[in-house]
């Protein structure tokens, strides 16, 4: 991360605000490298915290309420108590804050009233866990300004009840994570049932090698109802297998749990137990140091969600395409789908060529040009000064 988005979070802080801020906090964006839609069936998941941030200049308010400025919309939404103890009282980006505070307040914290700007270069409906990287950056800093009693290992899932209890999305664990406790050089494997997390060696710059995240730019296309639907799904399947969630399907029992289903119910349970098994499979192979031979069980993953759960669309599938033709070890489309992100492991030398590859195949067919980043692992959330 650049300097520049902390600058601009204080410099929007002086001009809100006037004066100083107390501190500036930061939290990452994150791709997942491995494991969809298996957070909420109890799963695994293998993601990674960005170096692009979202940072929070704040100051301690002394009138007991909070008013949030950011630099996507000039106008600065402040509430009291009664609005964030309400879910929806507050709606929009600043919804994301006022949950954190609603979350912390339900916890029993004190929580002080607050100064904050916030500026950011996660971008902004891209599947990089934008919310989560507001919501670390805010919860560290109220943490911090309140002298608050909360450990590092307790914040993932405070943040994610605001963003399911307050806002009103339905996401897993896994988001708010990566992006509080990712470390630089690693991967986070993360049981979503028990919470365990292990550091997993993903040193791509001392391999030669790099990810390429592909913004497809695509309009995610009923995204929230179709999310929706996925996870009522997963959550009927559990049941009619007779299981808590689909964690607990054994791959070796695969074969006689899908002939109980129909055939939509059994292609999703289909990607959520092999997905499973290539997060296992991921980690293994990180855990032996063999990076580059990670690239199939990438390629399969994308494959997966292709055709049994059905999450992609044709920016995605072209994206893939395009990286893998291009010399990429493996890619696949990474985030909640409809939409947003394609990761592709690929040399770090070779990063321009794939990107001018998909770039060019995106023209082909006729799509807005995508973005795209080389990144490699950043550490989580943590104060800047």
């Amino acid at each position: 991360m650049g300097n520049d988005v902390a600058a601009r979070a204080t410099a929007g802080f002086r001009q809100r605000y006037g004066g100083e801020p107390a501190g500036r906090w930061a939290a990452p964006g994150r791709v997942n490298l491995i494991g969809e839609h298996t957070d909420y069936n109890d799963g695994f998941v293998l993601p990674f915290a960005l170096p692009l941030r979202t940072v929070v200049a704040a100051a301690v308010a002394d009138d007991g309420r909070w008013s949030v400025w950011s630099e996507l919309d000039d106008e600065p939404v402040e509430f009291g108590p009664a609005e964030a103890d309400e879910p929806g009282r507050v709606d929009g980006w600043a919804a994301y804050v006022a949950g954190v505070v609603w979350a912390l307040r339900a916890a029993g914290h004190t929580v002080p009233g607050a100064r904050l700007a916030i500026a950011s270069d996660v971008p902004v409906g891209s599947g990089l866990s934008s919310s989560a990287a507001i919501e670390a950056a805010v919860l560290a800093a109220l943490v911090e300004l309140g002298s608050l009693d909360l450990p590092a290992e307790r914040w993932p899932r405070l943040a994610q009840r605001a963003e399911n209890d307050y806002v009103g999305a339905p996401t897993g664990i896994m988001d708010q994570s990566a992006v509080i406790r990712g470390r630089s050089g690693h991967a986070l494997f993360l049981d979503c049932r028990t919470e365990a997390v292990e550091q997993i060696p993903f040193d791509l710059g001392a391999a030669g090698l790099a990810v390429l995240v592909i913004d497809s730019r695509a309009p995610h296309r009923h995204a929230d109802g179709e999310y929706a639907a996925r996870r009522k799904s997963c959550e009927r399947a559990a049941k009619a297998l007779g299981v808590a969630a689909l964690r607990d399907v054994a791959t070796g029992d695969l074969d006689a749990a899908l002939a109980r289903l129909d055939d939509e119910t059994r292609r999703r349970v289909r990607h959520v137990v092999t997905e499973d098994q290539r997060v296992l499979d991921t980690v293994e192979l990180l855990r032996a140091g063999r990076i580059r031979d990670i690239g199939p069980l990438l390629t399969a993953s994308h494959a997966s969600m292709r055709d049994d759960f059905e999450i992609t669309v044709p920016e995605i599938d072209t994206a893939v395409e395009a990286a893998l033709a291009a010399g990429a070890y493996g890619a696949r489309m990474t985030g909640g789908g409809f939409g947003g992100c394609v990761l592709a492991l690929v040399d770090a030398d070779a990063a321009d060529a794939v990107a001018a590859a998909v770039t060019a195949a995106y023209a082909d067919r006729g799509f807005a040009a995508p973005g795209t980043l080389t990144v490699l692992p950043a550490g989580g959330a943590t104060r800047l000064d």
